[in-house]
C-alpha cells in the first residue's frame, strides 16, 4: 500500500453500508427479454428520477419470514433473506407479488387486491395461505455503491420471471411509471437523454442484452453466486464524473490516487501536462500515440524536490517531452533509468541527461546482440539484478528502487519495485489494456512467463498493489494482474499448439488465423511475431517439431 504521506488527497471515510435488495422481474417477447422498470420520484434521496428496478432496504421482517418462504436447497440463508426483500419491495412498490397458494398457483389480482401494501407484508401473505416464492428469485449480480456516495447500500441485484396475469402498478409515492423495456431499448433512449439510468443500471441491462430468453438468464444464475459484484470507481474525464468497474482500465489507477473514493481525478490523457499519482510520483505521457504505443509512452518521476528524481523511460527523443519532462521536477534529477532499449523508451535519455547541470548517470541494461537496429542503447552504468537505487536527503522520508531484470519482451528489460508504496513500474513487460509484443529472437516466450512468476514473488513479498505501465492507466491488484496476463498467455499458446496440430505442415501465414481468430486481421502482421515466440516455445518443450 501507498504511503499515507504520499497520497494527494487527505482522505475521508466513506458513509456506512446499508443491505438493500433490487429484483428484475423479467419477461419473454418475440422481440426478446424485456425488464420491468419505473422511474424514482423526483424528491427521493438516492437516484431522483432515475428509471430503475423496483427495491429497497432489507429489514428484520424479511429474515424473520424465512419459514414462509420456499426456497432451494442450495439458497442461502442471506440470499433467501435478499429474496423476500426483493419480493415484499416489489409488492409495496409495483403491486406485483411472487407468491403461491398452498395448492401451487400464483397469487392473482384478487389476493393482490386484499392486500395493504403499507401493512406488514408477509403476515397478510400469511394470512391469505400465500407462501413467498424466494425459491424463484436468484442472485445476478452483487453492487456496493461507489465509495463517493453520501448514501452506500450492498445490494444483491436479483432476477426471477414475472408472475403471468399480474399488472405492476406504481405506488405514486416512491415509484411512478412501471414500463417493460427491451435492455438495449433502455440503453438506447438513456443515450438520447430521455430515459436517465445509474451507473449500475446501465452495466446490468448492458450484461442482460447476452441473453436470448428469460430461462437464459435464470441458467446462468444456477451456482447461486453473483455473475460479477463491484463497487465502482469515479474519475474525471475533460471535467465530467467518469465511473468505472473493477476490470476496466481506469479502475487501479482510481484506487491509487484516491482509494477512499473522492472524485478528484483526471483520467483524459494529457502530453503537456505531469500528473500526478502519489506525492512522490509523476507520470508525463509522451505525444507518440499510436497502434504500438497506446496513448503514448509514460515517462515517470519518482521522488520529491529534496530527494531529487529519478527519472524512468525518458521516451523517444522528442524534444519538447523532454524539456517538460525536465521541467516537471525542476531539473533535479539523479538518476535516469530506461527499462530497455526500444525506440520509444530510451532515446530522449541523452537529451533530457544533456538539460541536466550535474548530468546524473543513464542507468539500464545495454541491449544485446539480439536487439533491432533501432533499439541500440548503452548506459553510462548496468544496473544488476536486486540491485536498490535510494533517494534519501536528512528530515525526508526515502524513496527506493529495487531493480528487476525481467528478460522477454527484450533481452535487457527491466522492472523497478517502488519498496516503501508498493508499486511495480513494469516498463513493457506489463501493459494496461493490451499484452506485450514478444519478438524474437530479442524477445523469448519461456523468459517471458519466467519473468512474469519473478515479478509475482516480489509483488507478495513486498505487498506491491500497483503496478505502473509504459502504456496506460495503473493497473491495480498487481498479483491478481500477472496472474490474469500469465494465464492469457498460456491459452493464447494453446491455441497456438492446437493450429499446429490442425495444419502441421503450415507456417505463420496459415497458423495466426487460428491462433488468434479474435484479434483483428488488421493487427495480424504484429501478432506474428508473438506467435513466432510461441512456436520457437512449444518446440523447446519437445512439441510439434515440423
Amino acid at each position: 500500500m501507498a504511503r499515507n504521506s504520499q497520497l494527494l488527497h487527505p482522505q475521508r471515510e466513506p458513509a456506512a453500508l446499508r443491505p438493500a435488495a433490487t429484483v428484475l422481474l423479467l419477461r419473454d417477447t418475440p422481440a426478446g427479454i424485456e425488464v420491468l422498470m419505473t422511474r424514482r420520484s423526483l424528491t427521493a434521496s438516492f437516484a431522483p428520477g432515475a428509471y430503475v428496478f423496483p427495491g429497497g432496504g432489507i429489514d428484520a421482517a424479511d429474515q424473520a419470514a424465512h419459514s414462509q418462504s420456499t426456497r432451494r436447497p442450495t439458497q442461502s440463508d442471506l440470499h433467501l433473506t435478499q429474496a423476500i426483500a426483493a419480493i415484499r419491495e416489489s409488492f409495496e412498490e409495483l403491486g406485483v407479488l411472487l407468491a403461491r397458494h398452498a395448492d401451487g398457483r400464483w397469487a392473482n389480482t384478487a389476493d393482490i387486491a386484499a392486500l395493504d401494501r403499507k401493512a406488514p407484508f408477509a403476515a397478510q401473505c400469511a394470512e391469505r395461505g400465500l407462501t413467498l416464492a424466494a425459491d424463484q428469485v436468484f442472485v445476478l449480480a452483487h453492487w456496493i455503491t461507489d465509495r463517493d456516495l453520501p448514501r452506500r447500500f450492498d445490494v444483491p441485484f436479483l432476477v426471477a420471471r414475472m408472475p403471468e396475469g399480474q399488472t405492476p402498478v406504481a405506488d405514486e409515492a416512491e415509484q411512478f411509471e412501471p414500463v417493460w423495456v427491451r435492455p438495449a431499448d433502455a440503453l438506447a433512449r438513456h443515450k438520447a437523454g430521455n430515459f436517465f439510468i445509474i451507473f449500475p443500471t446501465i452495466r446490468t441491462l448492458e450484461r442482460l442484452q447476452a441473453y436470448a430468453t428469460v430461462d437464459a438468464v435464470l441458467a446462468a444464475c444456477a451456482s447461486e453466486q453473483p455473475l460479477w459484484t463491484s463497487c465502482p470507481r469515479a474519475g474525471l474525464k475533460h471535467g465530467q464524473d467518469s465511473r468505472h468497474m473493477e476490470h476496466e482500465p481506469e479502475f487501479g489507477e482510481l484506487a491509487l490516487v484516491s482509494p477512499d473514493g473522492q472524485i478528484v481525478h483526471e483520467l483524459a490523457w494529457q502530453n503537456d501536462t505531469p500528473v500526478p499519482l502519489l506525492k512522490n510520483v509523476l507520470r508525463l505521457t509522451a505525444p507518440n500515440p499510436g497502434f504500438m504505443t497506446g496513448p503514448g509512452t509514460n515517462s515517470y518521476l519518482i521522488g520529491d524536490p529534496a530527494t531529487g528524481y529519478v527519472a524512468i523511460d525518458p521516451g523517444p527523443d522528442d524534444a519538447g517531452h523532454i524539456e517538460r519532462l525536465w521541467r516537471a521536477c525542476g531539473g533535479q534529477i539523479r538518476h535516469i533509468v530506461c527499462t530497455h532499449s526500444h525506440p520509444d523508451h530510451s532515446p530522449g535519455a541523452r537529451r533530457l541527461q544533456a538539460l541536466c547541470a550535474e548530468r546524473p548517470p543513464i542507468l539500464g541494461l545495454a541491449s544485446s546482440a539480439t536487439a533491432r537496429a533501432d533499439s541500440q542503447f548503452q548506459p553510462d552504468r548496468e544496473l544488476a539484478d536486486g540491485e536498490r537505487i535510494v533517494l534519501q536527503a536528512a528530515g525526508h522520508e526515502t524513496h527506493t528502487l529495487q531493480v528487476v531484470h525481467t528478460p522477454g519482451h527484450a533481452a535487457n528489460h527491466l522492472c523497478l519495485l517502488l519498496l516503501e508504496d508498493g508499486l511495480l513500474v513494469s516498463g513493457d513487460h506489463i501493459l494496461n489494456g493490451s499484452t506485450t509484443v514478444i519478438s524474437p529472437p530479442d524477445g523469448e516466450m519461456q523468459a517471458y512467463l519466467d519473468s512474469l512468476d519473478k515479478l509475482a514473488d516480489l509483488c507478495r513479498q513486498h505487498g506491491a498493489d500497483f503496478i505502473l505501465p509504459a502504456h496506460g492507466h495503473v493497473l491495480g491488484d498487481a498479483p491478481g494482474a500477472i496472474a490474469h496476463l500469465k494465464a492469457h498467455r498460456l491459452k493464447r499458446e494453446a491455441k497456438v499448439a492446437a493450429a499446429m496440430r490442425a495444419l502441421p505442415n503450415g507456417n505463420l501465414d496459415d497458423w495466426v488465423p487460428l491462433a488468434y481468430d479474435d484479434v483483428p486481421e488488421r493487427l495480424w502482421p504484429v501478432a506474428k511475431r508473438s506467435l513466432q515466440a510461441h512456436v520457437d516455445h512449444i518446440r523447446s518443450l519437445g512439441g510439434f517439431n515440423v
